[in-house]
């Protein structure tokens, strides 16, 4: 049976400027990187998470696999520190949403380079 999500597959164009993107704008770690022939990955996630992003190549994945979805996935981050990290991400000029009241907590959106939207959710 599952009982946890490991990893989270994120297909980008540009693995170096996506990894700067989410540790010196997000402050995630590098838990590894990874080179196997072509394939490249990089492992990223906040300290002391189970769960991680791994950063592929877009266009090899695509090449080596042409049916796969290289979608964006929609992910929802949770933090109990919301407008200090909606404050920092917005002084570091990461492109970030309105702040949402929901009947779950308050949510916003952000960016990274390519565009990619992700969501933060407040919780306590």
């Amino acid at each position: 049976m599952i009982n946890q999500l490991g990893q989270v597959m994120l297909y980008v164009n540009n693995q170096d400027e996506c990894k700067a993107f989410w540790t010196e704008k997000l402050g995630f770690e590098v838990i590894s990187e990874e080179v196997s022939g072509p394939m490249r990955w990089i492992e990223v996630a906040p300290k002391g998470a189970a769960t991680s992003i791994v950063l592929h190549n877009k266009e090899l994945v695509a090449e080596m696999n042409p049916e796969m979805n290289l979608g964006t996935p929609s992910l929802m981050f949770y933090t109990e520190q919301f407008d200090q990290l909606y404050r920092d991400l917005a002084d570091k000029s990461v492109t970030v949403g309105e702040i949402v009241e929901l009947p779950a907590g308050r949510v916003f959106n952000f960016a990274d380079q390519e565009q990619n939207y992700f969501a933060v959710m407040e919780k306590k």
